[in-house]
């Protein structure tokens, strides 16, 4: 998963690599539709009129889609739960929030945090492989207060959803040596609970092309660490003149594998951060 700092980004913004940077005027405007948008469905839903909430929601998704170039752009390409591009099918718009429907861990359903339906700060780029298995599903921790559109608390739920918008949660999650995600060790039992069902739910091990990228990638890291170290000692004994040489282009590959726009990358700078090596973790930041 990787961590979007969504809060901070804007489809105005001209530093984001591979967009086309939208104009004060046209980020308006799409902002002015959402709000309309939002306000025919306050109506409706205020009438009972659900059903047709729903189709307006259904009718209108050419609205967010809009932004789908935009969300690519901010994660290099990358699904932002899987990491992957093409390996996790292609991309959809997910909304992080359900927009019509929201399953509880028991399958009960309430209804949809529709008001976010066009609210862009909902929105994650997701390949489908995980969207589809999610569908609706949105459980809060038993106790939790609850969003609605009359009384807006989104902060103060306890989602179990793992969201990459925030540092925190995206900092839950580890990997296995057999490219299983799983929870960061010393995660409380809240911690894991939500890691575990986030897993489960957007099939991020279940998936098996998935794992058995991230097992390849854990391996070539590995391969390449053990390089560093046996190439390091040759270069503090100062006896082999190309040893810096050698150690330069592993630590150059090892960088390349763990930088943000390259997949995976979490695998990668997970597992070098695992050997407990400072001279290692330094290459990662």
């Amino acid at each position: 998963m990787i961590w979007i700092d969504l809060e901070g980004r804007l489809p105005t913004d001209t530093d984001i690599p591979g967009w086309e940077p939208w104009t004060r005027a046209r980020w308006e405007a799409w902002k002015a539709e959402s709000k309309r948008l939002v306000d025919e469905l306050a109506e409706l839903d205020a009438a009972g009129r659900k059903s047709e909430r729903n189709a307006l929601i259904d009718a209108r998704r050419d609205h967010w889609s809009q932004l789908k170039p935009w969300l690519q752009a901010l994660s290099a390409g990358k699904c932002w739960f899987s990491e992957v591009r093409e390996l996790y099918s292609h991309y959809d718009v997910e909304h992080f929030r359900p927009k019509k429907e929201a399953k509880a861990l028991d399958s009960t359903v309430r209804d949809g945090y529709w008001w976010l339906a066009f609210d862009h700060m909902n929105f994650r780029l997701c390949g489908n492989v995980g969207n589809r298995k999610k569908g609706g599903w949105f459980p809060l921790k038993e106790g939790s207060l609850c969003s609605t559109y009359n009384c807006r608390r989104e902060a103060s739920e306890f989602a179990y959803l793992i969201d990459p918008i925030e540092y925190s949660d995206v900092a839950l999650l580890a990997f296995d040596e057999e490219g299983k995600v799983i929870p960061v060790p010393g995660a409380s039992p809240w911690q894991k609970a939500r890691v575990e069902e986030t897993v489960k739910r957007l099939k991020l091990n279940e998936h098996p092309p998935l794992p058995e990228e991230r097992r390849k990638i854990w391996q070539s890291v590995n391969c390449l660490i053990d390089k560093f170290k046996d190439v390091n000692t040759s270069v503090a004994g100062g006896d082999d003149p190309s040893a810096k040489g050698r150690l330069k282009e592993i630590c150059l590959q090892l960088r390349e594998m763990t930088q943000p726009d390259a997949e995976l990358s979490a695998v990668a700078r997970w597992c070098i951060l695992v050997r407990n090596d400072l001279q290692l973790t330094r290459l990662i930041g």
